[in-house]
């Protein structure tokens, strides 16, 4: 669910930008700079797989330690900032037709390296937050959703193009309205997690007792076995750690996809819940204030 909505957001904006600037060259009958957009197109979608090739290998060479815990908390925090701002301040209306098509005149003014550059680093742009927000998911919840990755990226694509190059009227404030909200849950829960991640590095490097921490509930613990009146429809079994996890643990089948998309967690402290929240309240505030105002 989250790689379906991460890409199908990011690969639209990316989709209407390009078909945008497609539609100016091919009015103003400009083949030549109709070129240079595709080799724009080419070459950021080269460079944004290098940065998520690139992303992925740091996240991946911290190694098993503490130190692993650690950096994938700083990195939530980081990621969770980002997509705040990409989300509000940085107020990205690719609907906004007018803004795009001035962009594309200033470049043709120029030169046509003006306009490859135009292309090349609004598409990376998008790359690079996408390469970002995916690997926080995977992350978060220990699995990569082929499936929901390339369906978004295919419906994005075919929406850009019946949006741009056919005319065909689509809401895309409401859609992008709609997508927003779901991305501030996302963001809080990134924010939550990261906590999680800073409590288990203060845990294996000896500073705090895991015994002293305060949970809010701790529910659903895995088990070695299940009791005759427990029901193996709501428990999964783990060969690795050889347990049973219950469903809604947040390494079940229903957890880590809570986990994953809202922050939850079956074990939460104190600090974690408090922070959740307020990234909530926070992010629906600014929610509502940025599509009140816009």
């Amino acid at each position: 669910m989250n790689e379906f909505i991460i890409t199908f957001r990011e690969c639209l904006e990316a989709s209407l930008i390009v078909g945008i600037i497609y539609t100016v060259l091919h009015k103003n009958d400009l083949t030549a700079e109709k070129r240079v957009l595709w080799y724009g197109v080419i070459a950021s979608l080269a460079a944004s797989v290098i940065v998520g090739l690139l992303l992925t290998s740091i996240n991946q060479s911290v190694g098993n330690t503490s130190y692993e815990k650690a950096f994938e908390a700083v990195f939530m925090y980081i990621t969770a900032g980002i997509l705040f701002y990409v989300i509000f301040w940085l107020a990205k209306h690719v609907s906004d037709r007018e803004e795009i098509e001035n962009s594309v005149k200033n470049a043709i003014a120029g030169s046509g390296f003006a306009l490859f550059l135009l292309v090349f680093f609004s598409i990376l742009r998008e790359g690079f937050e996408t390469a970002l927000f995916l690997i926080a998911s995977v992350t978060n919840t220990g699995g990569f959703s082929y499936l929901g990755f390339f369906l978004g990226m295919i419906l994005a694509v075919l929406l850009g193009y019946l949006v741009v190059i056919q005319g065909k009227k689509v809401n895309l404030r409401s859609f992008f309205k709609a997508t927003t909200l779901l991305l501030v849950f996302f963001a809080a829960g990134m924010v939550a997690y990261g906590t999680h991640e800073a409590e288990s590095y203060l845990v294996k490097s000896g500073k705090i007792d895991e015994n002293n921490i305060t949970r809010v509930w701790n529910i659903h613990q895995p088990k070695v076995s299940l009791e005759n009146n427990e029901n193996k429809i709501f428990y999964s079994f783990n060969k690795s750690k050889n347990k049973y996890y219950h469903i809604l643990h947040d390494k079940g089948t229903v957890g880590v996809f809570l986990k994953g998309f809202f922050g939850y967690n079956s074990n939460p402290n104190w600090i974690e819940l408090i922070l959740w929240i307020l990234s909530m309240v926070f992010g629906i505030r600014m929610w509502t204030s940025f599509y009140r105002a816009s």
